[in-house]
């Protein structure tokens, strides 16, 4: 009927419709506002309110809450539950506990009758789902059971006249048909067919099968049924936890995420706190990420989350959050110390609830990165964050402006703020903008000592006023992060100036790509020789300092006491002239980390690196040379440096001229080298021949 028809109208989506084409389909099903009319007319009272908040808070996640069918059933068991003062039901299990005890009642039966009942219909399940041909009066009494022609009005719908043998019989609801199923299983006195074999045999038809072994398989959620039915077989429930711990510990060991989801499903139906911290350890949370999350897998994913009562990291990727999934993932928020939302578009309403979260929770950190922010939503959250326990918050591409910057201060300067690192990279700041954030630097409540303002279009018309608030003497900020923005000869001149201030406290500067040239070296020089200078690591790789440039630098670097310890200075245009310079640096200096990658110094300009390495006086730890021309003719110095170095872990020699040749003498020492851990020779002249013999946990490949 469904392939042959034009038209059709249902209360809820169902996969059946997934096969059509050429097909229009309309779901009428209740709207949210005309769900909440039915159960205002149904219950014409208060408990109207208190049902319809616990059906949307346990139930209307899943799709078929659409039906009005549904809604009536739910409606007539809430009122038996609140008219009795009973417990609503948490789960789908237990409401359907609940409406098989209400429909077993109305039988009249006693145990033994309805457990025959029940097993009887259990059969009769696993054949309609198996065989829907398998529906027939005759198929019924094959089934041996009296009373079940009874149960037609409760359990059963009959086309057809009842006392003809060509009727056929199909159950009332297929939820109700698959939770019979699961009854049967764990009534069952026989044990020859076992959980998985019971799922694997039903696994094309039935959706929620697993939900309803799971819930089944606590007894306290089971005792309504005990009085009716008895005891269920403890064999059977047995061997249904043991396949549910290891086949969740085992899916919690794989990156597939939709088996991850339905793990917490299972768990989130059996309510068994215990139970889900012995399964969610800490190394199976690591292994579990978040990724286009429904509002469905996000109510079990809170229930987990409450029952480990605390999180260390929560991540949510390319997910649509709106109000009702912000609303159902809070608790979950709170109890994460850290939080990260990648590519996610949030509603106005989902940011009140992240906001709520943030300052009731423990979170520390709250990354944003390439989420569909703004301004607006920033204002809002930033009040909620002066509250909170914060002390990183990244807002990598959120799309702001400099109209954010006023919130930023107001949170950097509140008198409660913990707030030490601030991310606004890929973010339109612009030199306006970092003249406002500049005057937190002069308040001395200010906690911030690292932000990262890469690719901000700043210039270096901002860079003196946020050179003076380095000096302001209020100033924590120890590391700043410059990359590709346009600041300059010019703003490295500001920026040199507040590094000879004995008020600065800068530690890190990073100056990648700021279109920079050797004239800015000797600004850096003048820095780098005074009695003031603190910084430990400076990064100036990607400008065209040349030459000339790069020895001015080397001059200040030789200064005695200069504090400097990682060095980048990666496609800057360096001879072998600055690599003989840098090399006697690294003897009497304080060097622990150099990059000269992508500067064609050859072979020639590495010896005399390798010749420092190899002095006793070299601190040395990483060292990056990738790019630099180098061919199999530096091998035997780069080997006896390798052998000869006391502090070198770590060699970074990608996209060089390497050959086979080189290979076993790299291997050797690798192998013979106790400090040495960490040696990169990919995309190097290498043939596939020699991949064995670098299969060595030292050498990347």
């Amino acid at each position: 009927m469904l392939r042959g028809a034009a038209f059709i109208v249902a209360t809820r989506p169902t996969g059946n419709f997934e096969y059509l084409s050429g097909t229009r389909i309309e779901v009428l099903g209740f709207s949210k506002p005309q769900r909440e009319i039915y159960f205002k007319n149904f219950f014409k009272d208060a408990n109207a309110d208190k049902a319809l908040l616990h059906m949307e808070r346990t139930l209307e996640f899943y799709d078929f809450c659409s039906s009005p069918r549904f809604c009536w059933t739910v409606c007539s068991i809430y009122q038996l539950l609140l008219d009795s003062g009973a417990k609503l039901p948490e789960t789908l299990s237990q409401m359907f506990v609940d409406i098989l005890v209400h429909l077993m009642k109305t039988l009249c039966l006693n145990e033994a009758s309805v457990r025959a009942l029940v097993l009887a219909l259990g059969r009769m399940a696993s054949l309609c789902l198996l065989d829907q041909h398998s529906n027939t009066k005759e198929s019924i009494k094959s089934i041996g059971c009296p009373q079940l022609l009874t149960s037609v009005d409760a359990f059963l719908i009959v086309d057809g006249d009842l006392g003809s043998d060509k009727c056929t019989f199909s159950f009332q609801s297929q939820l109700m048909q698959e939770f019979l199923l699961a009854l049967a299983f764990f009534l069952s006195e026989s044990t020859d067919e076992g959980v998985e074999h019971l799922l694997k045999k039903h696994q094309k038809r039935a959706k929620f099968l697993d939900f309803f072994l799971s819930g089944l398989s606590e007894e306290v959620q089971c005792r309504p049924l005990e009085t009716l039915l008895g005891k269920a077989n403890p064999d059977q429930i047995k061997d249904f936890r043991y396949w549910l711990k290891s086949s969740s510990t085992e899916a919690l060991r794989g990156y597939e995420k939709a088996k991850h989801y339905r793990c917490f499903h299972l768990l989130h139906q059996v309510q068994n706190e215990a139970l889900v911290k012995e399964i969610i350890t800490p190394s199976a949370q690591d292994v579990v990420y978040h990724e286009n999350l429904s509002l469905l897998d996000g109510v079990a994913l809170n229930y987990v989350a409450m029952s480990l009562h605390t999180i260390p990291t929560f991540s949510l990727s390319s997910t649509n959050i709106f109000t009702k999934m912000a609303k159902v993932l809070a608790p979950t928020m709170s109890l994460s110390h850290i939080l990260t939302f990648s590519h996610c578009t949030f509603s106005t309403g989902a940011i009140l609830h992240l906001a709520s979260a943030l300052s009731s929770g423990v979170v520390s950190e709250l990354s944003l990165s390439n989420s569909h922010f703004s301004d607006e939503m920033l204002n809002i959250l930033s009040t909620s964050l002066q509250n909170s326990k914060l002390q990183k918050l990244s807002l990598h591409a959120c799309n702001l402006t400099e109209g954010c910057c006023e919130d930023l201060v107001s949170l950097l300067t509140y008198q409660t703020s913990q707030l030490c690192t601030l991310v606004i990279r890929y973010n339109q700041i612009g030199d306006d903008g970092l003249r406002k954030l500049c005057k937190a630097l002069y308040c001395p409540r200010c906690r911030l000592q690292e932000i990262d303002m890469e690719m901000c279009n700043l210039t270096a018309a901002s860079m003196e006023a946020f050179a003076e608030a380095l000096c302001s003497g209020q100033s924590q900020l120890r590391k700043l992060n410059l990359t590709n923005n346009k600041i300059g000869d010019s703003g490295v001149k500001a920026l040199s100036k507040s590094l000879q201030h004995s008020l600065c406290k800068m530690h890190s500067l990073i100056l990648f790509d700021n279109e920079l040239t050797g004239t800015c070296c000797s600004y850096l020089k003048e820095a780098l020789e005074s009695e003031h200078f603190s910084l430990l690591e400076l990064d100036l790789s990607v400008n065209d300092l040349g030459q000339e440039g790069a020895l001015l630098l080397c001059q200040g670097l030789h200064q005695p006491g200069c504090p400097i310890e990682k060095l980048f200075l990666k496609r800057c245009g360096l001879s072998q002239s600055v690599l003989k310079e840098l090399a006697s640096l690294l003897i009497t200096g304080t060097l622990r980390s150099l990059s000269v990658g992508i500067n064609d110094v050859g072979d020639q300009g590495a010896k005399y690196l390798w010749e420092a390495v190899a002095h006793p006086n070299c601190l040395l730890e990483e060292l990056d040379v990738e790019m630099t021309g180098l061919t199999d003719a530096c091998v035997v110095d780069l080997c006896a440096a390798i052998r000869a170095t006391k502090t070198l872990k770590s060699l970074e020699m990608r996209n060089n001229s390497l050959t086979d040749v080189s290979v076993p003498a790299l291997v050797q020492v690798m192998q013979d080298s106790d400090v040495m851990q960490d040696l990169n020779l990919r995309y190097n002249d290498f043939s596939e021949d020699v991949l064995g013999m670098v299969a060595n946990g030292k050498i990347q490949y």
